[in-house]
């Protein structure tokens, strides 16, 4: 079936050809839709915990965690092309030498374009831009304004320029303070010494693309004594890159194997999901994941901070009784009581329901990996949420669900989409060791059937992509997982460039 080249593309990937024709298989037979029972909401699936409860679990996590070895995981491979994916459309269609810039701003559909300019000068970058257009063009502030704003963008984009069209989205400039811009890495950085920090230590590992390393590197070695004094913080930074073996492999619309005019196989990254053997390779006891956009200026850092307290306080709390729950339960011959006692936590604490009170079933349930996620409310932004869902063998667990696994075809599941009162914006604490301290092979705990087929395309040729299940929603579908409501404050992404003129991205 494989053309020699073909074989030695799939070694390249570090593939077997078993491993693709299983892949092509997937495509063939399709990945059935989760099948949602319910939204979660507050205390039905969602907690929400009054200020004392909050105090309690942020005091608990400060007392802890000298003792703890904590890690910040932050996913940061992507570039910043979509943010700025409207000024594209602007360079594209406005013509600076014939066209009149207040009547191409008044047309319907160029809101996102008319407001980015008309507060212009409250980007990070905006000076930067200035500085270069004025060695450039001596007489820019004598352009018609129709030039300048053409000039601008094009400054800001291109390869020739300040290129943030290529550059990756933790690099791009989103905060001013005074006359030094910040990055969302070294936005990232500066949090973590809130929260993620032991020892007067942080550590901290971003996923970035493999050509933007030594970016990452530069900036760092450009900042560390600026936040290293600020914050009276040491901090340790790992790097790692999407591993290719977790590309798939493309497929026809006719579910064969799409081989492109060389005859060559053409393979994809897998999404976010191929993250799960990043997130397997490094370890702590307490890992706090966050997207590398959800950030805020320094005045709202501390707000921030205290929330993450609170999830990761309420991990240690179910830490310490799952590890006495799991220590009695491997005692030769546990006692009725412990063994009621445990089925009554697994089901008030844990939110599964019925669990049988066989010790081997008991342990199966508690020795997993856990995770804390924190929901906010819905605003009708895209994306994942908390759902009670039954899985093929009927079983009920509260998950993270993707829109992408839902048949929204099915009237019924539709109806239960549109009843989701949370959101997720991926704000986790993972507890990732056993109670003897060993890591879990977390690649054990994920759920093959949640992931999804997408339709793309090729050099315009339409083609099949297979997504591996989620960092957030398959690929932890069998840890235990518990939702606590937190403030809409800590979901601050930059999906496009007029994002950070909102009041969080404006420093004060």
């Amino acid at each position: 079936m494989f053309t020699e080249k073909n074989i030695q593309q799939i070694k390249n990937h570090g593939l077997s050809e078993a491993k693709v024709l299983q892949q092509l298989q997937v495509f063939k037979e399709g990945i059935p839709f989760a099948n949602v029972v319910a939204a979660a909401s507050a205390n039905n699936g969602i907690q929400i915990f009054s200020e004392d409860e909050q105090n309690h679990f942020v005091n608990l996590f400060e007392t802890e965690k000298e003792e703890l070895e904590l890690l910040k995981f932050v996913p940061a491979s992507g570039a910043a092309t979509r943010m700025f994916q409207f000024l594209h459309c602007f360079l594209e269609q406005f013509d600076c030498e014939r066209n009149d810039i207040e009547e191409f701003l008044q047309k319907e559909g160029n809101k996102d374009i008319k407001k980015f300019f008309k507060a212009s000068e409250k980007f990070a970058f905006s000076d930067l831009i200035a500085e270069s257009l004025q060695k450039k063009y001596p007489n820019f502030n004598h352009l018609e304004k129709g030039k300048q704003y053409y000039f601008f963008v094009k400054e800001m984009l291109d390869e020739t320029g300040l290129n943030l069209n290529e550059t990756p989205k933790g690099l791009v400039p989103f905060h001013k303070y005074e006359e030094n811009y910040v990055t969302a890495f070294g936005e990232q950085l500066y949090e973590a010494a809130f929260y993620a920090a032991s020892n007067a230590t942080a550590n901290l590992h971003f996923t970035v693309s493999e050509e933007h390393e030594e970016k990452f590197k530069k900036r760092y070695f450009e900042i560390q004594k600026t936040v290293e004094k600020k914050t009276g913080v040491k901090f340790n930074i790992s790097y790692s890159f999407q591993k290719k073996e977790t590309d798939t492999v493309a497929a026809t619309p006719d579910n064969e194997l799409f081989l492109d005019e060389n005859g060559d196989l053409l393979f994809r990254p897998s999404g976010h999901g191929a993250l799960l053997e990043n997130l397997n390779d490094v370890d702590a006891d307490i890992i706090f994941i966050k997207n590398i956009d959800n950030v805020v200026a320094e005045n709202y850092v501390e707000t921030i901070a205290f929330q993450k307290k609170v999830l990761a306080g309420k991990l240690i709390s179910l830490q310490q009784q799952i590890f006495d729950f799991v220590e009695k339960l491997h005692s030769q011959n546990p006692s009725e009581e412990i063994l009621n006692n445990s089925v009554a936590f697994i089901s008030s604490a844990l939110k599964i329901e019925n669990p049988s009170k066989e010790k081997e079933e008991l342990l199966r349930i508690l020795e997993r990996p856990i995770r804390v996620c924190g929901v906010v409310e819905n605003t009708g932004a895209p994306g994942g949420g908390p759902f009670l869902i039954k899985d093929k063998n009927g079983n009920l667990s509260y998950q993270i669900v993707e829109m992408s696994q839902i048949d929204k075809n099915n009237p019924q599941q539709k109806a239960l989409v549109e009843m989701a009162t949370h959101f997720n914006p991926v704000d986790l604490v993972c507890g990732v060791r056993n109670y003897k301290g060993e890591k879990y092979n977390l690649l054990d705990f994920s759920d093959p059937d949640a992931g999804f087929i997408s339709e793309k395309s090729y050099h315009g040729k339409p083609i099949k992509a297979l997504e591996l299940p989620g960092l957030w929603n398959g690929a932890m579908a069998n840890w235990n997982t518990v939702f606590v409501e937190v403030p809409l404050i800590t979901f601050n992404p930059v999906k496009t460039v007029n994002d950070l003129l909102n009041e969080v991205h404006q420093p004060k």
